[in-house]
């Protein structure tokens, strides 16, 4: 086809089809019109294989054909935009090779690397000091170019007239991992330039963000470091056209069939048994555990109150426990089910790795920042394995990003906050490899307090010799490796994965007065249990923390059943969860009450917080009776006896008030407050 004609189309079809949507386009200043590739295809198809071989010089064709039009400004540069590109041209950027060059195609992933935005020359105009003649040259390539000779014979210097800028900005753009199924994810650097790189643009490719990109492939030269041109060349994507894609929206291809499936498990008498047995059918018992992933994986509801404070729907979940209790398992199998699921172990990921990274730029110079796995895990899951492994300074980069949900970083010249509505499940090993049933389960837990607090459930997952369970464990095992095909779920995992999608996406249940009545009921009667009767101080056996956790649990079992409203027994369910969490890691052994303490690897519980207190009095007690500073350790005995506190309790008491630095021995046998 030749140019006119190609001109002569393209005219005819924006006329027939989008010539309201031009005018309104040039009225408000905009530089571009978006064109869909399915119409021009039922108009033109010559035209349209044209511009899929020849995209550069078609989209030159049309941009002419839109400056022939009677408009009411004049436009000197108007870009056109096609979106709706058939599934034929959809290249996955590790497959992306030489015979793709300067075609149209489109690519989606997700954008892990992003650079400020830069003016590019486009051409420039010089003129030639000898004849005045003018000389125009279009830069093409990285390296500015200049002319060498005029017309009229003359070489050497020419005199820079007027030089085009257009903004011009690079991505890095990484291939979802879903697509890939364990390969490592490309990467390819991308171009956007012009009306792409304006503030909207700007949100919707925000690192973390998945995108879709519709644009032609082409090389760029390296210049190698002894000035030559080298053989190899680098590729980039210019691209034409934007979208951003909600990851929630590209789960959700659920047909009519998947939706009777969805309601038939919702409207079963028990839809969490039946999803929990589905959940990971090869791997024997943690009921509760698996209840507790199911709700996870329904999540609660965000709320964003009128004074811009956000509280989360995300419930984070912590398993610690022995080795070979069939922990990484889980999560390998959680992360095949969960939407938009990202797995790392431990050490192998640092903080900069789970939240963002500042790096050096190679693409267009400067810094530019990197999303990390919990930011590019937006809306999904983060799955940690391994977290005890983890360096102290890595654990603390992630107290930002499971409480408040946002990343900010302030490094080089880059001050930035990324979202994160990332729900974390994570694992660890107790400290010492194993469960020590004699010590608490706080300082068996090698992680700084103030990340224990953060997870709304922990489990220690024991792995304790019972007879009973385990012949039932080892038949469950061995009758699996002899038949693997045994361990088959109810549910599908396809459908698993889209029935979480749907409730995530559309289930938003209200909380009903029942539910919120019997919620507080607990927390109260919780939080007043750990009062003791002969006054003393009083532990605290649950959080603010924990009633929040609460909500969110009932809120997730009324999702798993469809409804819209949080109902007794969806309470009921949230109760029966976090008290079976609080028994098994925070029940003070000695009183049989809980104390949140334990959990938080506070060293002192309340019980010893108690007996210190008295130990104080007695001290200051006898100070006064002696008339002396100095008190012999058998006098503290022999009044700690009248108190009931038999005489190694006594010890142990004074070496703790010893180590904090109350009390000290001014010689053997005696003690003296400081």
């Amino acid at each position: 086809m030749e140019v006119d004609e190609q001109i002569k189309t393209f005219r005819d079809f924006i006329e027939q089809n989008y010539y309201p949507q031009l005018l309104e386009a040039v009225r408000k200043g905009e530089s571009y019109i978006k064109l869909d590739f399915s119409e021009l295809v039922k108009f033109n198809t010559e035209i349209a294989e044209e511009l899929l071989e020849n995209p550069q010089e078609l989209l030159k064709a049309g941009e002419i054909a839109i400056k022939e039009f009677d408009l009411p400004k004049k436009v000197s540069k108007f870009n056109i935009r096609f979106i709706n590109l058939p599934e034929s041209q959809k290249v996955l950027i590790s497959e992306i090779r030489s015979k793709h060059l300067n075609k149209l195609l489109w690519v989606d992933g997700i954008v892990r690397n992003k650079t400020d935005v830069r003016p590019h020359v486009s051409a420039s105009k010089f003129e030639c000091p000898s004849c005045g003649n003018i000389l125009s040259v279009l830069q093409l390539d990285q390296k500015y170019k200049e002319p060498t000779r005029c017309g009229c014979g003359r070489k050497g210097k020419f005199k820079e007239i007027s030089k085009e800028l257009v903004d011009g900005q690079g991505l890095v753009l990484e291939e979802a991992a879903e697509d890939l199924e364990g390969f490592q994810p490309k990467r390819i650097n991308v171009f956007l330039r012009d009306d792409l790189v304006s503030p909207l643009t700007e949100r919707k490719s925000s690192p973390g963000s998945r995108i879709q990109l519709v644009g032609w492939v082409t090389e760029v030269p390296i210049t190698l470091k002894t000035g030559g041109q080298s053989i190899k060349f680098e590729l980039i994507v210019e691209a034409n056209s934007l979208e951003a894609l909600h990851d929630d929206t590209l789960s959700l291809n659920i047909t009519e069939k998947d939706m009777e499936e969805i309601m038939k498990i919702a409207k079963s008498p028990d839809p969490l048994h039946l999803l929990a047995t589905s959940l990971a059918p090869s791997i024997y018992g943690h009921d509760k555990i698996k209840e507790a992933i199911i709700l996870q994986l329904a999540g609660g509801c965000r709320k964003v109150r009128p004074d811009g404070v956000t509280t989360r729907g995300d419930m984070h979940m912590l398993l610690i426990g022995d080795p070979g209790s069939g922990k990484s398992q889980l999560l390998k199998r959680i992360s095949q089910i969960a939407p938009k699921a990202r797995f790392v172990s431990g050490k192998g990921a640092t903080g900069a790795g789970l939240t963002a990274a500042v790096v050096k730029d190679e693409f267009l110079g400067g810094w530019s920042l990197e999303a990390g796995t919990l930011v590019l895990a937006n809306r999904g899951f983060a799955i940690i394995d391994e977290m005890d492994k983890m360096g102290k300074e890595d654990t603390s980069a992630l107290h930002e990003a499971l409480e408040q949900q946002t990343v900010s970083i302030a490094k080089a010249n880059i001050q930035a906050t990324l979202r994160c509505e990332t729900t974390v499940l994570a694992a660890a090993n107790p400290k010492f490899g194993r469960f020590d049933p004699y010590d608490l389960i706080g300082n068996q837990i090698n992680l700084p307090p103030t990340l224990i607090n953060r997870f709304d459930l922990i489990f220690p997952v024991k792995d304790l010799p019972n007879r009973e369970k385990d012949e039932t464990t080892a038949s469950f095992i061995l009758n699996f490796h002899k038949d693997p095909s045994k361990a088959v779920a109810e549910i599908s995992t396809e459908l698993m994965r889209k029935y979480f999608s749907y409730v995530r996406l559309k289930m938003n249940p209200k909380m009903s007065d029942v539910a919120i009545e019997e919620i507080k009921e607990y927390y109260v009667s919780m939080r007043n249990s750990g009062i003791p009767e002969e006054g003393g101080v009083r532990s605290i056996p649950i959080t603010a923390r924990q009633l929040e956790a609460l909500i969110r649990l009932s809120e997730a079992s009324a999702k798993i059943r469809l409804a819209k409203t949080v109902t007794k027994k969806d309470a009921q369910k949230a109760i029966e969860l976090v008290s079976h969490c609080l028994n098994e890691t925070a029940k003070d052994s000695e009183t049989g009450k809980i104390d949140i303490d334990r959990l938080g690897g506070s060293r002192i519980t309340a019980t010893q917080r108690n007996s210190l207190s008295v130990m104080k009095e007695i001290i200051s007690a006898l100070e006064e009776q002696l008339n002396s500073k100095i008190i012999p350790v058998e006098n503290i005995v022999e009044a700690a006896k009248e108190k009931n506190i038999p005489p190694e309790k006594v010890e142990e008491s004074l070496e703790k008030l010893r180590r904090s630095g109350d009390i000290f021995e001014p010689k053997r046998g005696f003690v003296q407050r400081l």
